[in-house]
């Protein structure tokens, strides 16, 4: 299960990368999938935690060389 932190953290980030879309009025498909996923944090459905996992996994690639 998600922590409230994390999902916090995941919807303020999600959330300013909304807004900043929204403001330039021009949304690409990978700005739609952000858009996607700012409204899978902030509603935490069930979907959300499969997400959640896929980006953590998505995001931990980065991090390990």
């Amino acid at each position: 299960m998600i922590s409230e932190g994390t999902a916090y953290g995941f919807a303020v980030i999600f959330g300013i990368i909304t807004v900043l879309l929204v403001r330039s009025r021009d949304v690409r498909p990978w700005e739609a999938i952000c858009v996607g996923l700012f409204g899978l944090y902030l509603g935490q459905t069930p979907v959300g935690l499969t997400v959640h996992e896929l980006v953590t996994w998505f995001i931990s690639g980065f991090s390990h060389h």
